[in-house]
C-alpha cells in the first residue's frame, strides 16, 4: 500500500486565489491563523503539509502542466491526445497562437503555483514567531524545505514564462513582474539555505520510507541547485551571486560521496509499466512484478499522490494523460494518448540500451496493434505507434486498473485514480551533472550511468563531450522533463530550435486515420524567445503595468 503525506488540516489552510480590485491575490486565510500570530512548531510542521499540498496541486489532473508542457516543447513527444480535444497542446508543441483555444491557457497551474508561494512565504514570514522549542534540527527543515518549495516554484515559472510577478513576502498588493536574474537568485538563495539547513542525514531505506518519503532533503536541495545553476549559467551566460560553482560542485561530491544514494542495477525497475507482467491466467496479478518502488536509492525527490480524495486535486495529471488512448493491454491501462513519442527518439538508442524498451510502449513491436486490445477509434491525434511507458497507467486485459486493486475504493472515475509518484530528482542526474561540470571523477560518473542503461556492458562507454552529455540526458531522462531545457542550456535558443525542427520535421503522423507531416517552425519557437503564452485572464486580472504578454504571443 501507498503511504502519503498527509493532506493539508482545511483550518490552517491560506487559501489564495486570483480576485479582482488591487489585490495581486487574495491571501486571507480560511482559519483562524495568520503569519503574524504566534505558532507552535507543530502548527508551522502542518502549514509545512500545505505547503507540499500545494506544489502538488500545479501537477494534478487536468492539462497541460510543467512537465506535459515540457516534454510537448521538446522534440520527444508530439501534442498527441484526440481529433475532437482543443488545441491547446498543439499550441504548446508548436509555439503556435493560433492553437490557443483558451484565454486563461495553463491558468490553473499559475494560480496553485502562487498559491504555493504564499503558503512558503507565510511559514517563511512567521519564523520568528513560532517556537521552536530549541529543536534546531526540526527548525532548519521546515524553513529549508518550505524555501525549497518556494524555489521550486518559481523554477517552474520563470523558465516557462521568462518575467514573472516575485514574491518573497506575504501579501495582497500587486507585484511587477521581475526579470528573470532576479527571480534566479530567489530561487538559488532559497536552494541553498535548504541545503544547509535541512538534516535529513544519509539515504536509509527504512528511513526514507516510513519518514522522508516525498519530503526535499538536504540532498534534493544540492542537486536542484547545481539544475537550477547549470540552467542558469548556461541559457543566460551570466554566474549567480547567490552562489558559486565551486558551491555546486562541493554539493554534488558530497551527494556521492556522503547521500547514500545509488543507481539500481536495472533501469525499468524505476517505473511500473516497465516491471511488470500480467499472468497469463487472466486473474488481477503480476506474473513478474520487479518495481523498485516509489521510495529507493536511487530517488533523491518524488513527488507524492493519492487516488481520488478529492476529484481533480490528489491524484497525479500525467497518468490519465498520456496513457495509449483507448487502448487497454495488459500490463498498460487506457489514457488520453497526450503526449504521442516521436519515433525518432525510438530510434536514437541503440538497440542493447535497456532504456528504450523501459521508456517507450512500441504498440507494433508488443503486439498491441495485432490485438482486439487496440482501439483508436480513428480519433488520435498525431498517433505515431509509440506511447509513454514511464507513466503509463497499469491494469489488466478485462479494463481493470491496478489501481482499483492496489487501493480498493479509489474511486468510479478513472480520470482522477491514479497515484504514481512523479520522480522529480534521480540519483542519474547527480552523476551526470557532476560529469558535465567537472567534478570528481567526472568520467566514472558518466560511465555508471551509462554502464547501467546496457547491462554492465562496459563495450558502450564514451567520452564526456558537450554532444555525448546532451545525448545521454536525452535518453536517461526521456519524459522527465529535461529534455527541452537542456537544449536551451547548452545549445542555446537559436541552435536548440534548429535541433527541434530537425529532430521532428518530415515525421509521419496520423490523425483520426489519416496520414500528415510534422512541420515545426523553428522560427516560430525563437519570434517567442522559447517562452508560453502567459494565461490572459491573469494579465486582464493585473494590468499590463504589473503583467505583461510574452513577445510574439
Amino acid at each position: 500500500m501507498k503511504s502519503y503525506i498527509k493532506i493539508f488540516v482545511a483550518g490552517l489552510m491560506l487559501a489564495t486565489t486570483a480576485s479582482c480590485g488591487d489585490s495581486f491575490l487574495d491571501t486571507a486565510p480560511a482559519g483562524e491563523r495568520t503569519s503574524g500570530s504566534s505558532q507552535t512548531m507543530e502548527e508551522a510542521q502542518s502549514l509545512l503539509t500545505g505547503c507540499y499540498d500545494g506544489y502538488q496541486q500545479a501537477y494534478c489532473y487536468g492539462g497541460a502542466h510543467f512537465l506535459i508542457a515540457s516534454e510537448l516543447m521538446s522534440d520527444n513527444c508530439f501534442a498527441g491526445g484526440g481529433t475532437d480535444d482543443n488545441t491547446n497542446f498543439m499550441a504548446l508543441d508548436e509555439f503556435e497562437r493560433g492553437y490557443v483555444s483558451e484565454a486563461g491557457m495553463m491558468e490553473d497551474y499559475w494560480k496553485a503555483y502562487y498559491t504555493t508561494i504564499n503558503r512558503c512565504n507565510s511559514l517563511i514570514a512567521s519564523d520568528a514567531s513560532t517556537d521552536w522549542k530549541d529543536d534546531e534540527v526540526t527548525h532548519g527543515n521546515v524553513i529549508g524545505q518550505a524555501r525549497a518549495l518556494r524555489a521550486l516554484c518559481y523554477f517552474d515559472l520563470v523558465r516557462i514564462y521568462g518575467k514573472v510577478p516575485l514574491l518573497s513576502e506575504p501579501s495582497v498588493s500587486k507585484i511587477k513582474e521581475a526579470e528573470p536574474a532576479e527571480t534566479f537568485e530567489l530561487i538559488a538563495s532559497d536552494l541553498k539555505f535548504a541545503a544547509d539547513n535541512i538534516n535529513f542525514g544519509p539515504y536509509n531505506e527504512a528511513t526514507w520510507n516510513s519518514i522522508n518519503n516525498g519530503l526535499i532533503s538536504e540532498w534534493a536541495a544540492k542537486a536542484l541547485l547545481a539544475r537550477v545553476y547549470l540552467f542558469y549559467t548556461g541559457y543566460y551566460g551570466a554566474q549567480l551571486e547567490a552562489v558559486t560553482e565551486s558551491e555546486v560542485k562541493a554539493g554534488l561530491e558530497s551527494i556521492i560521496s556522503n547521500g547514500g544514494f545509488g543507481l539500481l542495477d536495472d533501469f525499468s525497475s524505476l517505473w511500473p509499466a516497465s516491471s511488470r507482467v500480467a499472468a497469463e491466467d487472466g486473474s488481477h496479478a503480476w506474473a513478474i512484478d520487479n518495481y523498485a518502488g516509489e521510495s529507493n536509492k536511487e530517488i533523491l525527490f518524488n513527488l507524492k499522490f493519492d487516488s481520488n480524495l478529492s476529484q481533480g486535486t490528489n491524484q497525479n495529471g500525467m497518468i490519465a494523460m498520456v496513457s495509449m488512448r483507448n487502448t487497454t493491454f495488459a500490463p498498460y491501462a487506457t489514457g488520453w494518448g497526450v503526449c504521442s513519442v516521436n519515433p525518432r527518439l525510438y530510434t536514437t538508442y541503440l538497440p542493447a540500451d535497456r532504456r528504450r524498451d523501459a521508456s517507450i510502449i512500441n504498440l507494433a513491436g508488443e503486439g498491441i496493434t495485432n490485438s482486439d486490445k487496440f482501439n483508436t477509434s480513428n480519433n488520435w491525434r498525431e498517433y505515431t505507434g509509440y506511447s509513454i511507458k514511464k507513466y503509463s497507467a497499469t491494469g489488466f486485459n478485462d479494463g481493470t486498473r491496478w489501481i482499483d486493486i492496489e487501493t480498493p475504493g479509489a474511486g468510479a472515475d478513472w480520470q482522477y485514480k491514479e497515484s504514481q509518484d512523479m520522480v522529480v530528482m534521480r540519483y542519474a542526474d547527480v552523476l551526470l551533472m557532476a560529469a558535465e561540470m567537472g567534478c570528481s571523477n567526472a568520467q566514472g560518473c558518466y560511465d555508471q550511468v551509462r554502464d547501467r542503461a546496457f547491462g554492465g556492458n562496459t563495450n558502450y562507454r564514451r567520452n564526456i563531450t558537450k554532444e555525448n552529455i546532451l545525448e545521454e540526458r536525452r535518453l536517461e531522462f526521456a519524459f522527465e522533463g529535461l529534455r527541452y531545457w537542456d537544449l536551451l542550456r547548452i545549445q542555446g535558443l537559436n541552435a536548440a530550435a534548429a535541433i527541434l525542427a530537425a529532430n521532428q520535421n518530415g515525421t509521419v503522423v496520423q490523425s483520426g486515420g489519416v496520414d500528415a507531416t510534422v512541420s515545426f517552425s523553428a522560427e516560430n519557437m525563437v519570434n517567442k524567445q522559447g517562452l508560453l503564452l502567459k494565461p490572459q485572464n491573469q494579465i486582464t486580472l493585473m494590468g499590463t503595468d504589473y503583467l505583461t504578454q510574452n513577445a510574439g504571443w
